[in-house]
């Protein structure tokens, strides 16, 4: 069951299960504007018992930093919780930006939710977040 979480003109946010997973759907823009919104959303999840999200950033055309700083101040949440994310996006601009930023390499992506969810989650899946870089 897809539960919406936010509906405005600048952010929708939904929230469904997937083979174990909570997928947090963002479409709209993740910046400076929204991403308070998305850590609020994420953080009321994991209160209510939710520990392992797909952040489904493939409807969302756009991230800034403050974007990039939820999704880091999220894992860092649900890594305390002994939870798990997994990312989706295919936006090369945004893919860029967790590229500069070198943090491309210690996120999993994914193409799609279907490809995310594949697997079931296993409980502490960011135990060892971040990855080591490899160099």
């Amino acid at each position: 069951m897809r539960t919406s979480i936010i509906q405005e003109d600048r952010l929708g946010l939904i929230h469904y299960p997937a083979n174990g997973w909570t997928v947090v759907e963002v479409t709209g823009d993740v910046d400076a504007h929204t991403a308070p919104r998305i850590r609020e959303a994420v953080i009321a999840l994991l209160n209510e018992g939710h520990r392992h999200f797909v952040l489904d950033l493939c409807p969302a055309p756009f991230l800034d930093s403050m974007g990039l700083g939820m999704i880091v101040a999220i894992t860092k949440r649900i890594r305390d919780r002994e939870g798990s994310l997994r990312l989706t996006c295919v936006n090369d601009k945004i893919l860029k930006i967790f590229r500069i930023c070198d943090l491309r390499r210690i996120y999993a992506f994914h193409d799609s939710v279907d490809q995310a969810t594949r697997r079931a989650p296993q409980r502490g899946g960011l135990a060892r977040w971040p990855r080591p870089l490899l160099t």
